[in-house]
């Protein structure tokens, strides 16, 4: 059984054929999936799917992308969210320095607002972290969110970066790009991280593995993940399996 902890059904992309896209996850042995909000709307979404399918779970949030379009009357709004049923986080948050949608010092601050709402409903975290490495891990610090926990989804640093990460009592998250042929850091992460603290995900529709590189991601396609993991660790993909699910029921209360 796989758990895809990281997913965006409610995007457009799968408008038209997201019922067919669930049928083929559950196919492909991936029985449980995380849907994981981008903004108010978003998060909304997510609450429905939550609720139209009883193995999918939800996180509610703002992501650094959307920053920009946060107003402080939306923080009741998500609290609100964050108490229903199957959703069990709050993300996706963090910091992206990679394509700066929204400005720095606003990303910076909704972080910290989705931080604390977290430690208020006493939720994990899902961390967007994309070339800001250091700024996230300070906020993280500052605001201490080791207290409640969470993930570093579709991890992107060093192994130096990870042990760290890891030494705080967070997960570790790896997707599509481990399939990648340029993709050493991350292979280099997939080898050393210890299986008691790695999670899977797609980040679907977005990073599709290869062979599917290139192509619309969905969670069908995550044993592609755990296979390559496996192949890396030297054990077998049941075994990643296993653990990865494992791992993702603990930190989010399944």
């Amino acid at each position: 059984m796989y758990f895809d902890t990281h997913a965006h059904l409610d995007d457009q992309q799968f408008r038209e054929d997201q019922p067919a896209v669930l049928e083929r996850a559950r196919t492909a042995g991936v029985e449980l999936i995380l849907n994981a909000a981008s903004d108010l709307a978003s998060s909304k979404k997510t609450l429905e799917l939550t609720r139209k399918y009883d193995f999918v779970y939800g996180a509610v949030g703002i992501h650094p992308h959307e920053a920009k379009e946060f107003q402080e009357q939306d923080l009741a709004q998500l609290g609100e969210l964050a108490k229903q049923p199957r959703i069990v986080a709050i993300g996706e948050i963090g910091l992206d320095y990679h394509y700066d949608f929204s400005p720095r010092e606003t990303q910076g601050r909704v972080f910290r607002e989705m931080i604390r709402l977290a430690q208020k409903l006493r939720l994990p975290i899902v961390i967007h972290d994309r070339e800001a490495h250091e700024d996230t891990w300070r906020i993280v610090q500052e605001e201490k969110a080791a207290e409640i926990g969470g993930v570093f989804h579709c991890y992107s640093g060093s192994w130096p970066w990870a042990q760290e990460i890891i030494k705080q009592g967070f997960y570790i998250a790896l997707g599509g790009p481990v399939t990648f042929k340029n993709a050493r850091k991350v292979v280099e992460v997939a080898q050393k991280v210890p299986l008691d603290v790695l999670l899977l995900e797609t980040d679907c529709p977005y990073l599709a593995p290869v062979p599917y590189r290139g192509k619309r991601n969905e969670p069908a396609f995550l044993p592609k993940v755990a296979e390559t993991i496996a192949a890396i660790k030297g054990i077998s993909v049941e075994e990643v399996a296993a653990a990865t699910t494992a791992n993702a029921k603990k930190l989010f209360s399944i």
